[in-house]
């Protein structure tokens, strides 16, 4: 990926090593030095590679990821997740999300299990690490993410749900569309589709998710709320943790309702990292917004 900000794994594992290290220590406020120190980086490198991912210091991305942080975001998202669903919209004020058209896999395509379906995929270095998508002439059908030395597992689950297709590695597809996910400089110029496999109930869900701006986070319960009823938490629960689209249907951005971060596919450090950057971004982009 020419535009990701982060340029291989290494930075990837370095930036997720250090925020282990601050939310462990968190209570002593460390500096700069202790966390240089801990990693075995000079203090100038770890702060330029920190505030090139994050747009601030390590300190003070801290600040995004406290439980009373997440508290926060809950109480403020709500009013504006109400609007957005009594509307049908997102925010207009998006300037980070994707713009996502969304196709079911009908039942007839499922039986068929990818006969005759052709599937482009590959693996891409991005912000929140190394990333496995698959695409397909309908839309993209699966994205997840993975460690660096088992890249093979989301493979051999996308041979999985479509033993039949024809499977194709193939970079020149997968880097540009990394590239246009995950690139965060400017809006997308168009819009993604997604093409899932899934119950009407988990579609619901998972449509429901991109309704939830950037830098906004829902607890479980409104999320039931809005699809269903309260009453179907554990359900809705079950339906966000099967999301086969990460990122771009943010699963990452539904917590419990106090605060506490709930689970992730792809690893609660990841989902972490994920919050405390578009809580940044949001804010900065609000700023700007303000000075304007």
């Amino acid at each position: 990926m020419e535009q990701s900000p982060l340029q291989s794994h290494r930075e990837y594992q370095q930036i997720s090593q250090a925020m282990a290290y601050l939310v462990e220590h968190q209570q002593q406020q460390p500096e700069l030095k202790d966390l240089a120190e801990d990693l075995g980086l000079s203090e100038s490198h770890l702060q330029r590679l920190f505030s090139q991912w994050a747009g601030v210091s390590p300190k003070r991305f801290l600040q995004y990821l406290t439980l009373q942080k997440a508290r926060e975001q809950l109480f403020e998202s709500r009013s504006v997740l109400e609007l957005a669903y009594d509307v049908g919209l997102s925010s207009g004020a998006r300037l980070y999300d994707l713009f996502v058209n969304i196709e079911a896999v009908t039942p007839g395509e499922a039986k068929a299990q990818g006969e005759g379906l052709t599937i482009h995929y590959g693996w891409g270095i991005t912000p929140f690490g190394c990333a496995f998508i698959a695409t397909t002439h309908r839309g993209i059908c699966q994205l997840s993410f993975c460690e660096a030395e088992q890249q093979q597992i989301p493979l051999e689950e996308l041979t999985k749900a479509w033993p039949k297709a024809k499977c194709i590695h193939d970079d020149d597809v997968i880097r540009p569309l990394l590239t246009q996910i995950f690139s965060q400089k400017a809006p997308p110029k168009q819009a993604l589709s997604l093409w899932l496999k899934g119950t009407n109930f988990q579609l619901q869900v998972w449509q429901a998710l991109l309704k939830v701006p950037s830098g906004s986070l829902c607890s479980y319960q409104f999320l039931a709320q809005q699809v269903s009823s309260a009453n179907a938490t554990r359900a809705v629960a079950s339906a966000v943790a099967k999301n086969p689209i990460a990122f771009i249907i943010p699963c990452h951005r539904v917590i419990r309702s106090s605060g506490a971060l709930g689970g992730y596919r792809w690893g609660l450090d990841r989902k972490q990292l994920m919050m405390g950057r578009e809580a940044v971004l949001a804010e900065q982009s609000n700023q700007y917004g303000e000075s304007a």
